[in-house]
């Protein structure tokens, strides 16, 4: 996990949506920050500041220091963005405070790497998904971007499950079973077929 981000926000005015509508007008892209037991807070930040950010990959495991200047900072996570539907804009940000000291859920998006040294993939067999993201209970600074999964050597008919992935010393699945597939390298689709319908002959 690499260390939290730095970005700056201001406070803002009043909450609800006339607020955040008038933030909006302002050129701002408005906020909350909550969590922690303390009392949630509304933000506003720079859109070029929020779109640089949310290109990246990994936002939502990110660390980020929300710095309010004079008004503090909150080492947060981003919990949720609202997009525009016509301009795919950003126009609301919701942060997380988190605490060094306290375990937390978080999502981690699942990827794959070496498809083309998979002998399964290579005969045409199809990378089955079963789970996209993994939901994971650890410290805030343990949080990885992502959780790879490598295909070298996997045949057809072979299973990727949570227990054969490596996790993050103190991290462990929230609400998954360890033997849970993540994913499998099924036959061709066409074979499938074929043998359905040899099967439906005989």
């Amino acid at each position: 996990m690499s260390e939290a981000i730095a970005i700056a926000a201001e406070l803002r005015d009043g909450s609800g949506k006339g607020a955040a509508r008038a933030t909006r007008r302002a050129g701002k892209v408005p906020g909350v920050i909550y969590g922690d037991k303390k009392a949630a807070i509304c933000i506003q930040m720079d859109p070029r500041v929020v779109w640089a950010q949310i290109s990246k990959t990994g936002f939502f495991t990110q660390l980020f220091n929300v710095d309010l200047g004079k008004d503090g900072k909150h080492l947060c996570l981003a919990r949720d963005v609202q997009m525009h539907p016509v301009t795919d804009q950003p126009i609301h940000v919701d942060f997380m405070r988190v605490s060094a000291d306290h375990a937390i859920h978080v999502k981690v998006p699942v990827h794959f790497a070496n498809e083309l040294k998979s002998p399964g993939i290579k005969k045409g067999g199809v990378l089955n998904v079963e789970l996209h993201e993994i939901e994971i209970t650890c410290s805030p600074n343990d949080i990885p971007h992502e959780i790879v999964i490598d295909l070298t050597g996997l045949e057809i008919g072979s299973s990727v499950h949570l227990s054969d992935l490596k996790l993050p010393a103190g991290a462990k699945p929230y609400h998954v079973a360890s033997g849970a597939t993540v994913a499998s390298i099924a036959a061709p689709t066409v074979a499938r077929a074929e043998t359905t319908e040899t099967e439906a002959a005989g």
